[in-house]
């Protein structure tokens, strides 16, 4: 009896491992190639339970996702002969896996290589009809749409479809940044030195034109003072001759009072005259007359 189970169990167990090596399960995500000895015998793209001969049989298996392979920058010319460094990336789908894996082989990496060369090819030639102008616009998308016509017409032949074909970042080389760095700081100094000379020249004239006001005010003034001091001094010789014609001893005698506070009101004046000089007559002696004359309109 435990003979009978022993073997009874060692079937079970061969069965097991016959099964588990004969029975695969497909994903929804996946597209898988039943090879035998390294040629492939069916292509299974529907998702379940599968079975193959164990041993002689072994299965591929390719993804049916979206992929998306970043390419690096390229250096290319436009067609104004300017260089453009162009970084892509491409979203592809394998759609044939049985061309796939006669072009590529088992390794679906294996397609960046392959794929680098033909989007190269492409931009070259597409970009080299276009130019910077065209690259940086709305025209871009016709550009885009052009490229990814030809990747995917060549990518055929190896069961991929190409989905999309964008271009992730376009710069200048860096000796042609830098020039034109130099040129836009050569046009801000050259604006700047213009901005620098017009408001030099405006202050100039604003100065000027202050100058030449300032100039006519202070003559202006001058010819206006002048104007009253000798109305004022025509006054004054007027108001001195009718003080005089009314009495000209008192007039005489205060004209010398005032000289005389004139010279001796600081105390330290020194006066070198003769004793008997007449400018000192009324400090030696009064004057004769100094009582007021009866006016002659009355």
């Amino acid at each position: 009896m435990n003979r009978i189970a022993i073997a009874g169990a060692a079937a079970l167990f061969v069965l097991a491992v016959i099964a588990s090596a004969s029975l695969f399960t497909v994903s929804q995500t996946e597209q898988v190639l039943v090879a035998q000895f390294g040629k492939v015998e069916r292509v299974i793209e529907d998702p379940g339970l599968h079975a193959k001969w164990p041993v002689a049989q072994n299965i591929i298996t390719f993804d049916k996702r979206l992929l998306a392979v970043e390419l690096p920058g390229e250096e290319v010319i436009l067609g104004e002969q300017r260089r453009l460094i162009v970084d892509t990336f491409t979203v592809f789908r394998i759609t044939d896996p049985l061309r796939f894996y006669q072009a590529i082989g088992p390794i679906p990496d294996n397609i960046r290589g392959r794929l680098n060369s033909v989007v190269t090819g492409s931009l070259r030639r597409v970009l080299g009809n276009n130019t910077l102008q065209d690259v940086l616009s709305a025209d871009r998308e016709r550009i885009m749409s052009t490229i990814r016509g030809q990747v995917n017409t060549e990518m055929q032949n190896f069961g991929v479809t190409i989905v999309d074909v964008r271009i992730r970042r376009a710069d200048l080389p860096q000796e042609n940044t830098d020039a034109i760095l130099s040129r836009m700081k050569s046009e801000r100094q050259r604006v700047a030195a213009q901005a620098r000379a017009e408001g030099a020249e405006a202050s100039q004239k604003i100065k000027a034109d202050a100058e030449r006001e300032r100039t006519v005010l202070v003559a202006d003034a001058r010819a206006k003072a002048d104007n009253l001091r000798g109305e004022g001094e025509g006054e004054a010789t007027a108001i001195y001759a009718r003080a005089f014609g009314q009495d000209p001893v008192f007039f005489s005698f205060w004209r010398t009072m005032q000289g005389y506070r004139d010279i001796f009101d600081s105390g330290a004046a020194r006066l070198v005259v003769s004793p008997d000089n007449d400018y000192l007559r009324y400090l030696q002696a009064p004057p004769v007359d100094l009582s007021p004359r009866p006016d002659p309109a009355h």
